[in-house]
C-alpha cells in the first residue's frame, strides 16, 4: 500500500514545513525556546543557545537524521524529496508490520502518520498494533490517545498538538 494524499496531508499538517533546521522541542534548546515563547526555528534568539543541546535537529516536514545539523537549510524542492524518502521508509515499515492483515486505506494512512511521529519500533511494540493484529479495531483506535505525550525536562507531558494529531489519526483509522 501507499500513503494517500489524505494521509500525506495529515502528516504535513502536523509536521509544518521548515526550511531551516530547528531543535527537537523536548531538547534543552527546544525547551528554552518554549520557555521564551519562541518558534523552534528562532532558536538563535535564546540567550546562550550555543551551549544548549538541540538534537535531534529537524528540517522540512519533520525530517531527522545524522545529516541534519543546526546550520542546515533546504529548498522547498529538497524538503519535498526528504518527505518522499521518509514516507517511503514508513510505508515499507508499516506494510511489514501489518503483512497478512486486511488493512483499509484509512488504517494504513493513520498507522504511517503515527509511525512517522513515534517511530517504527514504538509502533511495533505498541498495544495499538497488538489489538489491530487481533482484529480488535475499536480497541486499537482507542490506543491512538495513549501517544499524546513527550518527554520534556525528563518528565512525560501531554502536549495539546499531539492530542489533536492523535484524534485526527484515530478518525482517519476509523474512516
Amino acid at each position: 500500500m501507499r500513503l494517500s494524499d489524505k494521509g500525506a496531508a495529515l502528516i504535513q499538517k502536523y509536521e509544518a514545513l521548515e526550511l531551516k533546521a530547528y531543535p527537537d522541542p523536548a531538547s534543552p534548546l527546544g525547551l528554552a525556546c518554549t520557555k521564551a515563547g519562541l518558534r523552534m526555528a528562532n532558536y538563535a534568539k535564546v540567550k546562550g543557545y550555543k551551549l544548549l543541546e538541540g538534537k535531534p535537529w529537524t528540517i522540512g516536514w519533520g525530517h531527522t537524521g545524522p545529516e541534519v545539523t543546526a546550520a542546515m537549510v533546504v529548498t522547498e524542492e529538497e524538503a519535498k524529496a526528504l518527505f518522499a524518502q521518509d514516507v517511503a521508509r514508513f510505508e515499507g515499515g508499516v506494510e511489514t508490520l501489518v503483512r497478512g492483515l486486511r488493512v483499509t486505506q484509512g488504517q494504513f494512512d493513520a498507522l504511517v502518520s503515527l509511525a512517522y511521529n513515534i517511530g517504527l519500533r514504538n509502533l511495533q511494540a505498541s498495544t495499538l498494533l497488538k489489538f489491530f493484529k487481533n482484529g480488535q479495531i475499536a480497541y486499537a483506535a482507542q490506543q491512538f490517545e495513549v501517544w499524546n505525550k513527550a518527554r520534556q525536562g525528563g518528565v512525560l507531558k501531554e502536549l495539546p498538538g499531539l492530542t489533536r494529531r492523535r484524534r485526527d489519526e484515530q478518525a482517519l483509522f476509523l474512516s
